[in-house]
């Protein structure tokens, strides 16, 4: 692999970082909003899993009771 010195690595990052296409602010909030939304969805269902596993869970053992 060939070893560029400092400056010419500077440079190539510059120019890379240049090209590098940044979201507007209202693309940030819309896409945070909706990670929250998600989060709380999926929050959610496993919450309404976890009841229904324990009430067939305590229904089943306690069948045997």
């Amino acid at each position: 692999m060939a070893r560029t010195n400092p400056i010419n690595f500077i440079q190539q990052v510059r120019a890379e970082v240049s090209k590098v296409v940044w979201p507007t602010r209202r693309e940030v909030l819309l896409t945070t909003v909706m990670v929250f939304i998600m989060a709380t969805l999926t929050a959610i269902f496993f919450a309404l899993v976890d009841l229904g596993i324990r009430g067939g869970l305590q229904a089943l053992l306690g069948m045997f009771n």
